[in-house]
């Protein structure tokens, strides 16, 4: 009797580890888990060549990348290799063996379901840090003040999460407010997190700058690209480009402010203009416009389902009432609501000071598969 009953555990056992294998399997495809496991291996034997460390700038970058893909792959290694290895023991069927397999199946799920959150970063630069530009759009003075609180409202998110946050550009309004402001958030899967927020966002509130204390419609836009450093990951033709340089008249130094240090880049085709004049040198202003604008075509690829930067057309998304992605409602009631996924609250305060999660989630969960 008490031989069938094992039997029968054992039995069930394996049932369960062969799900839990095909879940695996099925999930490792979604991150490219062969990919990557390709590029850990390249990028370790590149770290290996005698004379690695003679090029130090890019032994540097070739470090950064390695350190960057192992601790996307090295946990999904880990349990790849585990699994594999309860599987092999399961099927000797030594029945002295039942509770402790079954200790190390409970193990492995658990550790798989934590582990499975990042299929919801399964986008192709959902790994990448993000480059976010906020602009007030239709409605005056109260556009700019929303566009400051929207400002404020990513920087305590950003507090919040332990990411870097690092102003690019910030240009205020004459009265209040900001007209734009631009600034790159660093960390893991920022972009994967920001890249919901990316659209118009529409406030209704008493108008704090109407003396009759009107009820004012706000919008902004807010823009999130995905950070691209790598030149080779978006392609861009040099001789569609229309580079400007120019005196500097921010701060910066006498250095800064008294040469052309200052960078301008139009993208012909798109008509995308970024420009840089925060660094010391032109050629560091080039190289920091060269990457926004990939990061910027990056993100127009993304949204026009297009392989070559040459088939793009440039943005024409307005800042104005139609477009918005979330409302934030603050008079006669209380709600933020966001028009893609339905997601909803009445606490305006908390969202308004960076909490955002669960609209982050919202999206990434309606996201996936997509």
């Amino acid at each position: 009797m008490e031989v069938a009953v094992y039997y029968i555990e054992m039995d069930e056992l394996k049932k369960q580890i062969n799900v839990l294998l095909i879940e695996f399997n099925s999930a490792y495809v979604s991150i490219g888990g062969e990919k990557l496991e390709l590029e850990k291996n390249e990028l370790t034997s590149k770290t290996q060549d005698p004379e690695f460390w003679n090029d130090t700038i890019t032994a540097q970058e070739v470090s950064k990348k390695l350190a960057k893909v192992d601790s996307r792959i090295s946990p999904w290694l880990k349990i790849k290799t585990e699994l594999s290895d309860l599987d092999e023991l399961a099927e000797t069927g030594d029945s002295s063996m039942i509770g402790d397999l079954s200790t190390i199946y409970e193990q492995l799920s658990t550790n798989f379901n934590s582990l499975k959150q990042e299929l919801k970063f399964a986008g192709p630069y959902d790994d990448h840090s993000a480059l976010v530009t906020i602009s007030a759009g239709a409605g005056g003075v109260d556009a700019m003040d929303w566009a400051e609180m929207l400002e404020r409202m990513y920087l305590r998110w950003a507090e919040n999460s332990k990411f870097k946050v690092d102003s690019i550009d910030r240009s205020t309004g004459d009265e209040a407010g900001l007209k734009s402001s631009t600034f790159e958030v660093s960390g893991k899967f920022v972009y994967a997190y920001l890249k919901g927020e990316h659209g118009v966002h529409r406030l209704v509130r008493l108008s704090p700058f109407n003396a009759d204390a009107l009820r004012q419609t706000s919008f902004a836009k807010v823009e999130v690209v995905p950070i691209v450093d790598s030149p080779e990951d978006v392609e861009v033709d040099e001789k569609e480009l229309k580079v400007d340089v120019y005196r500097s008249g921010g701060k910066g130094g006498q250095s800064v402010n008294t040469t052309d240090s200052a960078v301008r880049i139009t993208h012909i085709p798109t008509g995308i203009v970024v420009a840089i004049q925060n660094e010391r040198s032109q050629l560091q202003n080039r190289d920091k416009a060269m990457t926004i604008l990939r990061s910027k075509l990056a993100q127009l690829k993304l949204e026009q389902h297009k392989e070559k930067v040459s088939e793009l057309k440039g943005p024409n998304e307005q800042a104005s009432w139609g477009n918005q992605i979330r409302n934030y409602v603050l008079h006669p009631y209380k709600m933020v609501k966001d028009t893609r996924t339905g997601h909803e609250t009445s606490d305006t305060d908390g969202v308004l000071g960076g909490a955002l999660e669960p609209f982050m989630d919202s999206f990434l969960n309606s996201s996936m598969g997509k």
